[in-house]
C-alpha cells in the first residue's frame, strides 16, 4: 500500500512540473511605447509582435537601418507609435473588423505637413518625367528611413548616399526589384553609406515604407 501511494505522489509531482513548464513563455514585455527585452527576442520578433517594420524600429532607437541589431535581456526598446499586441492571443473576427476600420480612418486623415511633403515629392516626379532614362549605375542595396522620425525637416524628396559616388544634388532614378520607380535627389549621407558605396537610403514616410525593409534596385543618374 505504501509503495502505491509513493508512485501516485511522484506521478502527481511530475504532472505539476509539466503543467508549470507548459504555462511558462518568454516574450518581450510591453509598457506603453517601451519594450523590455527578454531572452530570445530580436528586432525582427519585436517589430512583428508590435505591427511595425524593422526599419522603423531601428530608426526609433538610433540603429543603422538594415544593420546588425544586437540586443540583450533587460534592455529597453522604444516603439515608434506602434500598436501593442500580446503574444499567443487569438484575434476574433470583431477585432479584425475594428482594426480594419481604424486603419482606413487613419489613412484618410492626413496632417498638413505630410500632405505638403507628398505634394513636393509628386511635383519632383512630374518634373523629371520628361527625362525617364539616364546613365545606369548598376544594382544597389536599398533601405528606407523617415526623416521626420529622426527629427529632420528635409522632407521625402531626398536620398542618402556615399557622396564620393553620388555628390549632393545628383538626381537619381531608382527602380526597385518589384518594379516601383522612385525619383530622388541626393541630399544626405550617413555612416552606412560611407562604409558601403553600393547602398542608398531612400526617404519615405513610415506608413509607406515597404514591409520587407531592405531590397535591391537598379539606379540611373538623370543629372
Amino acid at each position: 500500500m505504501k509503495k502505491v501511494l509513493s508512485i501516485a505522489l511522484v506521478s502527481a509531482m511530475a504532472l505539476t512540473g509539466v503543467l508549470a513548464s507548459t504555462n511558462t513563455a518568454q516574450a518581450a514585455v510591453t509598457n506603453g511605447n517601451k519594450v523590455t527585452v527578454e531572452k530570445g527576442d530580436s528586432y525582427k520578433s519585436i517589430a512583428e509582435a508590435n505591427g511595425i517594420s524593422i526599419s522603423a524600429l531601428e530608426q526609433a532607437n538610433g540603429r543603422e537601418v538594415g544593420g546588425f541589431d544586437l540586443i540583450f535581456p533587460g534592455e529597453t526598446i522604444t516603439l515608434p507609435g506602434a500598436t501593442n499586441t500580446t503574444a499567443n492571443t487569438t484575434t476574433n473576427t470583431s477585432a479584425d473588423t475594428q482594426a480594419a476600420t481604424t486603419a482606413a480612418s487613419t489613412d484618410t486623415t492626413t496632417d498638413n505637413t505630410q500632405t505638403q511633403q507628398t505634394t513636393d515629392t509628386t511635383s519632383q516626379a512630374t518634373t523629371q518625367s520628361t527625362s525617364t532614362t539616364g546613365t545606369s549605375q548598376g544594382t544597389f542595396k536599398i533601405s528606407f528611413y523617415d526623416p521626420a522620425v529622426l527629427g529632420s525637416n528635409m522632407g521625402y524628396s531626398g536620398v542618402a548616399a556615399n557622396l564620393s559616388v553620388f555628390p549632393k544634388g545628383t538626381q537619381l532614378k531608382i527602380t526597385l526589384s518589384d518594379g516601383t520607380v522612385l525619383y530622388r535627389t541626393v541630399n544626405d549621407t550617413g555612416t552606412f553609406a560611407n562604409s558601403n558605396s553600393q547602398q542608398l537610403d531612400v526617404a519615405m514616410p513610415s506608413s509607406s515604407i515597404p514591409s520587407y525593409g531592405v531590397t535591391t534596385a537598379s539606379v540611373e543618374v538623370l543629372s
